[in-house]
């Protein structure tokens, strides 16, 4: 057998095959029961240093008077 036609047999079962549990293992891994806490800590880890709201910005726009 050609090495070519090896190699894309393969490619075309079982890596295909391999690739797809590798997917669904990763989508399992993300969505376990556990992992909430993780995700929340993740997604507020920009604001842990905030003391206070940003102060309000409130200056009006530069127009062109002519």
């Amino acid at each position: 057998m050609e090495t070519y036609t090896f190699l894309r047999h393969m490619a075309d079962s079982w890596f295909l095959l391999l690739m797809t549990l590798i997917f669904l293992g990763i989508i399992v891994w993300a969505f376990r029961p556990g992992s909430r806490n993780l995700h929340r800590d993740v997604a507020t880890s920009i604001f842990r240093n905030d003391d206070r709201p940003a102060p309000a910005v409130t200056t009006k726009p530069k127009t062109k008077e002519g």
